[in-house]
């Protein structure tokens, strides 16, 4: 059994406030969360407009399709536009 993590930073330059914020963050879970077979959440820099960090997981048999998977997740936010992408950090747990 595998366990991917991935840490995902979006900066949100013409958000004005934290209500806005929590709209763009709110859209892209429930698309992720429709699409994809993952666990998603808000995780650091909650007090901030113009930037967030998504924790995204996916747990599966193999290391090659967890990680697939999560590029994916990747690729679908950046095709919103709704978010640009900063940094990403993937981590893996093996069973």
């Amino acid at each position: 059994m595998v366990v991917g993590v991935l840490k995902l930073t979006l900066y949100l330059p013409e958000n004005h406030s934290l209500k806005g914020k929590r709209g763009v963050i709110k859209k892209i879970k429930a698309r992720v969360g429709e699409k994809f077979n993952v666990s998603i959440a808000e995780c650091d820099a909650h007090d901030l407009w113009q930037r967030a960090v998504l924790g995204v997981s996916q747990v599966g048999a193999e290391k090659g399709h967890v990680e697939s998977c999560l590029q994916e997740v990747v690729r679908f936010i950046d095709d919103m536009h709704v978010a640009e992408l900063g940094d990403e950090e993937l981590d893996f747990v093996h069973y």
